[in-house]
């Protein structure tokens, strides 16, 4: 199941980010920060009424500006209309209906996408109620007033939303191919290791339309094991593409890899590990995915007998916040080690599916914890009571304690490497819930 895709769109000082920012941050299930990932996000995960969603921010539409700044913000802005499911449109109360806005509004209707009106800074609605029935002259139906600032109107807006959604897509069949998204960088070698797969396995394959205009889902057969790559190519548009565009292809990726299962990270050999790499690696990570770390083009690199090694130094201290992603270098382009890409992704997915049984966590638990003592604090002292596996994809676990504050991220990850000790979970990341005994689920 993939979640649906809002983008928040409008011209620029109309209180986007705000708004982006108070429903991402009221309505819940946004990823912490992890460290070493960049933190200039433009998505988040949101959840209205169990209903999962990913919000977009964009910068301002100015329809007409030959600024290169503007030009560059509404080209940001036209790439994620075209890959979002419902358009949220936010104008401003206080400027009432500009020409901006009926430029904008044309350019949305143009995408055939549900458009939901929402009129901004209407901090108070019995002297600025009013002003909002004047946003009916831009024709998308009714305009719904909200205030960001002070956080009013936020739940019918969010209703309305609901009421867009595609259907079906919480129906889908269940598929028991595993899905691999092919993520990285423009001209990385996506689309070279997809065709090369397909040359090497010689099955002749459909192409089917993916979630957005620009995956494509390819599927695979190896070894009589059937897989669906997604592959997330075509990512620079023609002509220059300057990095802000790069960055805010990003989008692309998120959708990809909330389809996946597994999440392979193409990284240039040649160009080394950079911070998009970083950036790319950890969505993966924080959607809790399989990951596998493929550094291509490693027939264009010169070798001696360490140069793998310390590329893979390189790698783990940029990725230190993923110790547990899988390495293989390979070439696309001439199918050095891609065989070796299958045997990894069905390892990877076994861990992600693995379950173990309680008795044996608690074991693990408890001896952990006799040889390194649960912290304290002001004289009271952390106790474990209990672990259980909750779910897989990713491997989840619940620990039951006395005081959840008192159970530092360093002790969690003490932990977690005890249990990555005893059963393995190469590849795929661990989430673990801190719960105090007696509370209620």
């Amino acid at each position: 199941m993939r979640k649906v895709i809002v983008a928040v769109v409008g011209r620029p000082n109309v209180g986007k980010s705000t708004l982006f920012n108070v429903i991402a941050g009221k309505q819940i299930s946004i990823v912490k920060d992890t460290p070493g990932v960049t933190r200039d996000r433009i998505y988040a995960d949101c959840e209205w009424l169990n209903h999962p969603f990913t919000l977009v921010d964009t910068g301002g539409i100015e329809p007409d500006s030959r600024d290169v700044l503007l030009s560059q913000m509404r080209s940001q802005a036209e790439l994620a209309i075209e890959t979002a499911d419902v358009i949220l449109f936010v104008v401003d109360v206080r400027s009432g209906v500009t020409d901006a806005d009926y430029a904008v509004a044309e350019l949305l209707r143009k995408s055939h996408k549900p458009i939901v009106l929402c009129v901004n800074k209407v901090d108070s609605f019995q002297k600025l109620g009013n002003e909002i029935y004047e946003f009916y002259q831009l024709g998308l139906g009714d305009p719904f007033g909200v205030s960001s600032v002070n956080q009013l109107g936020l739940g019918d807006l969010l209703d309305e939303l609901l009421k867009h959604f595609p259907k079906g897509l919480e129906e889908e069949a269940e598929d028991d191919r595993i899905r691999v998204a092919l993520i990285g960088k423009p001209n990385v070698g996506k689309s070279s290791m997809i065709n090369k797969l397909l040359g090497e396995n010689r099955v002749i394959v459909s192409e089917i339309a993916g979630t957005t205009r620009d995956a494509i889902d390819t599927e695979i057969v190896h070894d009589g094991e059937r897989y669906v790559f997604i592959d997330t190519a075509g990512l620079r548009r023609k002509g220059r593409v300057t990095d802000e565009i790069e960055r805010y292809s990003v989008i692309r990726t998120v959708s990809a890899v909330d389809r996946a299962d597994i999440c392979v990270v193409l990284i240039d050999a040649i160009e080394g590990i950079t911070e998009q790499d970083v950036h790319i690696a950890g969505i993966a990570h924080e959607s809790g995915k399989g990951v596998i770390i493929a550094v291509n083009k490693w027939d264009a690199v010169e070798k001696d007998d360490r140069t793998m090694q310390d590329f893979t130094k390189k790698l783990r201290e940029k990725l230190s916040y993923m110790d547990y992603a899988e390495y293989l270098f390979l070439s696309a382009k001439t199918g050095q080690r891609l065989t070796k890409l299958f045997p990894l992704i069905d390892m990877v997915h076994q861990n992600q599916m693995l379950r173990v049984k309680t008795g044996l966590l608690n074991e693990i638990m408890m001896k952990a914890a006799a040889m390194k003592q649960p912290p304290s604090d002001k004289g009271k002292r952390l106790r474990l009571f209990y672990i259980t596996q909750v779910s897989v994809r990713p491997p989840s676990f619940v620990i039951f304690v006395n005081d959840r504050e008192l159970m530092h991220f360093s002790y969690t990850r003490y932990l977690e490497n005890r249990i990555r000790e005893a059963f393995g979970f190469r590849g795929t990341p661990l989430r673990f819930i801190i719960r105090e005994r007696g509370e209620k689920e």
